[in-house]
């Protein structure tokens, strides 16, 4: 079994446009005679690879410590996308992940500079997937976001942003990727892996 780290490193991660960057502070250091080390941090849920939660675009939306963790661990697809995803590409994207897996089928990652038009959008929508990743810090469009994300995480699409896939080949994996579990909050970070083998 060979395991991938599809996450970035925290204080180096990106981060979305207007959005605070995580940030570090060492409380205790033995190298300045302290009798252990202790580290404090703070950081935007948003920040890195991270879950959106419906709360992100819906005022009564369920929080991310609500989010189901069945879909964010399982078995998931993995497809070379650049550009923009319209309904043609969203539609053959998902046959070939049936074809490769029914239930990898259920949990899509776009691996390159994809973008999720509101079409394809539509079409994972309507298709009933649990989670949907992507590499950027947005799945929808940087300058118009809303649609979008409403659209996934009003059907129960899981959100998973900020994916880190060049080392990962086109196919089929077991993904974990449970985000923290922050009560009340609209997004969270995780450490996402995916597995070689089999789920």
């Amino acid at each position: 079994m060979r395991i991938y780290d599809i996450s970035q490193e925290v204080f180096s991660c990106a981060v979305y446009p207007g959005d605070p960057k995580p940030q570090k502070e060492v409380l205790q250091s033995m190298g300045s005679g302290s009798l252990y080390n202790l580290t404090a941090f703070s950081m935007c849920a948003h920040n890195g690879t991270h879950v959106d939660a419906p709360l992100h675009f819906f005022e009564n939306g369920d929080a991310v410590d609500a989010v189901r963790l069945e879909a964010c661990i399982g078995a998931a697809f993995v497809a070379s996308c650049q550009g923009e995803l319209d309904a043609a590409l969203a539609t053959d994207l998902l046959k070939r992940a049936r074809l490769a897996s029914s239930a990898s089928a259920q949990r899509i990652l776009l691996k390159g500079n994809a973008v999720v038009s509101q079409a394809a959008a539509e079409v994972f929508a309507e298709a009933g997937i649990l989670l949907l990743g992507v590499e950027s810090q947005s799945v929808g469009p940087e300058e118009a976001p809303m649609a979008v994300h409403r659209t996934l995480l009003g059907r129960g699409v899981v959100l998973l942003e900020g994916l880190r896939l060049e080392a990962v080949e086109d196919g089929v994996y077991c993904l974990h990727a449970a985000p923290l579990k922050l009560g009340g909050c609209d997004g969270a970070p995780c450490r996402a892996v995916l597995l070689s083998d089999d789920c």
